[in-house]
């Protein structure tokens, strides 16, 4: 006898088998504070991003001093540099592409180092001027003052007595201003060239020339 083997099917279980739930799909939490924080970040490098596009390309070619250039003085192109520099608009500084314009010029005022060069700051200024006349001063080391002189200072020539002794009541002087100071290749002597007026020249001149003459510096102060 063949015996059939049966087997019994078990029901399928799906959503539509009545008493069978089925779980929901998992809800997603948001959250307020970290949304927030990504707009505050991407804001706030978008603003750092503006910047530092703005730093540079407001940028500009200037000119600059590398270092103290006095008044009166000839501006040579060691005494400057190129810079690129994020300039307030109300400073007219002197382009970098100039520079050759301002090299042989004279400084109208001091320049102090590492500033910026403005139209102001130099100019073809004539040495010496109308109504005023240079007169040279070989100066021994006992007869100017101990710091050294420079172009601008404000000084006094004062005429001693011949024989080197302090002269009695007030002594004879003229008022001057110092156009350059070098050494003579010939005697190694300083010499001081002094700016005076145009009819003291002749005098301060001849008493230059015995070597009987001080000079005493005055205020820096401007």
């Amino acid at each position: 006898m063949t015996r059939t083997a049966t087997h019994s099917a078990e029901p399928s279980q799906d959503a539509s088998t009545p008493g069978v739930s089925v779980a929901p799909p998992p809800r997603l939490r948001r959250r307020p504070t970290l949304m927030a924080a990504g707009v505050v970040a991407v804001c706030l490098g978008a603003l750092l991003a503006g910047w530092a596009w703005a730093a540079t390309t407001n940028t500009q070619s200037v000119i600059v001093a590398r270092h103290l250039i006095e008044r009166g003085s000839v501006i040579e192109a060691s005494d400057l540099a190129r810079v690129r520099l994020s300039v307030d608009p109300a400073v007219k500084p002197v382009a970098g592409d100039d520079l050759s314009g301002v090299v042989g010029q004279r400084a109208t005022v001091d320049i102090a180092d590492g500033a910026l060069l403005t139209p102001d700051s130099f100019g073809e200024l004539v040495v010496p001027g109308s109504g005023r006349s240079v007169v040279g001063v070989a100066l021994a080391p006992e007869r100017g003052p101990g710091s050294d002189l420079h172009t601008g200072d404000q000084v006094r020539v004062v005429v001693t007595s011949a024989d080197g002794e302090s002269a009695t009541g007030t002594p004879a002087f003229h008022d001057a201003e110092v156009a350059d100071v070098h050494v003579s290749t010939e005697t190694g002597q300083v010499v001081v060239d002094l700016l005076v007026p145009h009819a003291d020249a002749p005098l301060v001149a001849a008493q230059a020339a015995t070597g009987q003459v001080a000079i005493v510096l005055d205020s820096r102060e401007r």
